[in-house]
């Protein structure tokens, strides 16, 4: 079946000669063989495309072709002067033949972008141009890429979240060498939050830089402190002498023990505040620490110390529950 030339440049048959010149030079960058060095196929689509544009491109030809079709040639008027094919021995080589690649044929000006002389240049510096030029379409090398981020958890005890501190991580390379690495943890950090660890991560590629540890903090519980934003609570157990009659307790905070003043007459679950010993974080002001009360009996209380405990409740008729709803 005969080729159809306006299909291979791939224009319409009204296709103004600006658009064919177009067409042709984005099918020559696309299948020249310097830039296809694995495709097989390269080189035949450059030939076919080639003899498109030396029929389509010149006038007298291109009317020939519209009016007696590829068969045109046999009509007297003669077809394109094939001089020289791409040759079989690779890029740059010539090699006689129909269909092939004429150095004579192609716009060497257009493809190239650059205007020669009148006396023009000579083949060798024609390849030296178009090998250049070729080279300016070829896919830029490989450049170097960041390697991959790891991320773990960590899980560090409440008071170090609270007060910061540092931890040892170990970790393990590809080579197996194991590395231990120290972190710092700021004040007052919270649950979930990550730190980066930067250059610690998967090894980079082709020289690259590598990638960082994404470490997820996990806060362990505490036996008697809460978090609630920047404040703490804390459960503090006074006996019942010290909640009938008021007493001062020590109390641990994230910055030292202090004196916590116990009214006379306290009950269990009253909440007692100590301003600025919360949580205070890097950038922020301390919140508070709350401080609820909790009423510890002796466990081996004898007959006459309940007997006791009952006639003082006697004495002092109350209803505890008065407010107890649904």
């Amino acid at each position: 079946m005969a080729e159809d030339y306006y299909r291979t440049l791939g224009v319409p048959r009204n296709a103004s000669p600006a658009d064919i010149q177009k067409a042709y030079r984005e099918l020559a960058r696309k299948y020249h063989p310097d830039m296809n060095p694995n495709d097989k196929t390269a080189k035949k689509k450059f030939q076919q495309v080639q003899a498109a544009f030396d029929v389509l491109n010149n006038p007298e030809k291109r009317e020939m072709y519209d009016r007696y079709g590829s068969s045109f040639e046999t009509m007297g008027a003669g077809g394109p002067q094939q001089r020289g094919a791409w040759g079989a021995s690779g890029p740059g080589g010539f090699a006689g033949g129909p269909g092939g690649f004429n150095v004579e044929d192609i716009d060497l000006s257009q493809f190239l972008g650059e205007r020669f002389g009148q006396e023009g240049p000579g083949l060798g510096d024609i390849f030296g141009q178009f090998r250049r030029a070729a080279g300016k379409f070829r896919k830029p090398s490989a450049t170097p890429r960041r390697g991959g981020d790891i991320e773990q958890e960590l899980q560090i005890p409440f008071a170090t979240a609270i007060a910061g501190g540092e931890v040892q991580i170990a970790v393990q390379h590809e080579a197996g060498k194991t590395e231990t690495l120290a972190v710092k943890i700021p004040a007052g950090i919270d649950d979930g939050k990550k730190i980066r660890i930067r250059g610690q991560g998967q090894p980079a590629a082709r020289g690259g830089t590598p990638g960082d540890i994404l470490l997820t903090i996990r806060v362990a519980p505490h036996r008697y402190f809460q978090r609630h934003g920047n404040q703490l609570h804390v459960n503090v157990p006074v006996t019942l002498a010290e909640a009938a009659s008021g007493a001062k307790v020590d109390v641990p905070t994230p910055r030292g023990t202090v004196k916590l003043s116990i009214p006379p007459g306290t009950s269990s679950g009253t909440k007692l505040r100590v301003k600025g010993h919360g949580v205070a974080p890097k950038n922020g002001s301390a919140g508070d620490l709350l401080a609820e009360i909790q009423i510890v009996l002796p466990k081996n209380l004898t007959p006459a110390d309940r007997e006791a405990i009952g006639q003082i409740d006697q004495h002092y008729v109350q209803n505890p529950r008065r407010e107890l709803r649904w």
